[in-house]
């Protein structure tokens, strides 16, 4: 598995899926991307993010493994640069999942808070969450599935095919289950494509 390693909470993300017992590697170059059976794009600063993705080319190979099937996992400022539309954001995110988010919607990291949720997809018990200045989910596609809200109804946890998102930081947390439903997609992907006789990822430049 890997983890974008450009900017934010990307330690976090290795280490909790080193304690799975999973192979984890950071992402920073385009030679980074062959072989991965997924990628987790962490929360950060998601401006910085993108400008970097861009900088370092690897916008264009990111956005197509996306597209073509690779399990991915945007955590706050990953979830924004996964959207198809970042409210707030004036760089080119991926737009891969039909979601419309909102940058900083809950204020500065003063405003911070943690919450607990009930994730039928994890099972019990209630899942402690960790919102650093999150971004707000105000708008769901219909192909996409809500696995948890807060009270009130707001989605914070958003699954669309491959696609996993969440607004709050499971990473900051002992609790690993998202990251074990994370490991269980790459694992799914994986056998079907060895059952099919199919190559591993590769990025698009490894041709």
């Amino acid at each position: 598995m890997g983890v974008l390693a450009l900017q934010g909470a990307f330690a976090e993300h290795l280490a909790a899926l080193e304690k799975l017992g999973a192979e984890a590697r950071p992402v920073r170059l385009l030679a980074d991307l062959p072989g991965l059976e997924g990628l987790i794009i962490p929360g950060g600063e998601s401006t910085t993010m993108a400008r970097l993705l861009a900088a370092l080319e690897l916008y264009d190979q990111v956005k197509g493994l996306a597209r073509d099937g690779m399990p991915m996992w945007g955590t706050c400022a990953g979830l924004i640069l996964l959207a198809k539309n970042a409210i707030g954001l004036r760089e080119a995110n991926l737009g891969v999942m039909d979601v419309a988010v909102r940058r900083n919607a809950y204020g500065r990291q003063v405003d911070s808070f943690e919450a607990d949720l009930e994730v039928p997809a994890l099972g019990p018990p209630p899942f402690r969450a960790v919102f650093i200045r999150s971004p707000r989910i105000e708008a769901v596609g219909a192909g996409v599935e809500v696995l948890a809200c807060r009270p009130g109804g707001e989605p914070v946890a958003v699954r669309q095919g491959q696609l996993l998102g969440t607004t709050f930081h499971p990473e900051l947390t002992p609790d690993l289950r998202f990251h074990q439903l994370f490991l269980r997609q790459g694992k799914k992907r994986a056998a079907r494509a060895k059952g099919k006789g199919q190559p591993e990822p590769r990025g698009r430049h490894d041709r």
